[in-house]
């Protein structure tokens, strides 16, 4: 299975009071590490958008093991570990540059008819270049 890499600097908005990444924004960092996988694959979010499909994000599970701080550099790794018919599983990672992992997840996605908000099958031509990389 390839791994996707990502990179993300850590901005002053994306910190507490503290001067450490609010727990919630390293879901945003996860959400962006997808986005560009599947952008990486030759899939645009937009296009699907515009066929009324899209991935939706059924479950969450994520280990927060150490802080990233303002202005940090952020590697997000991304791994396909499930894929089925209608659905796929990531394990991501947030590692900073000292190959520490600060943040484990594991994120189940759904492929969605948007009108009919249903569960549908990913069309086959994106299940395709999706089973060409995991």
């Amino acid at each position: 299975m390839s791994t996707h890499q990502f990179f993300v600097r850590v901005y002053y908005e994306d910190t507490d009071a503290g001067g450490i990444v609010y727990y919630a924004n390293y879901l945003k960092f996860l959400e962006r590490a997808r986005t560009e996988w599947l952008r990486d694959l030759g899939i645009e979010q937009d296009t699907l958008l515009e066929q009324n499909i899209g991935f939706v994000v059924k479950q969450v599970r994520m280990d927060n093991h150490r802080a990233a701080r303002f202005n940090e550099r952020l590697r997000i790794e991304s791994q396909v570990v499930e894929l089925k018919r209608a659905s796929l599983v990531f394990d991501q990672k947030i590692i900073n540059a000292n190959d520490q992992c600060l943040v484990s997840a594991q994120i189940h996605v759904a492929c969605v008819n948007l009108s009919a908000m249903r569960p549908m099958g990913i069309p086959a031509a994106i299940l395709g270049e999706i089973s060409r990389v995991v």
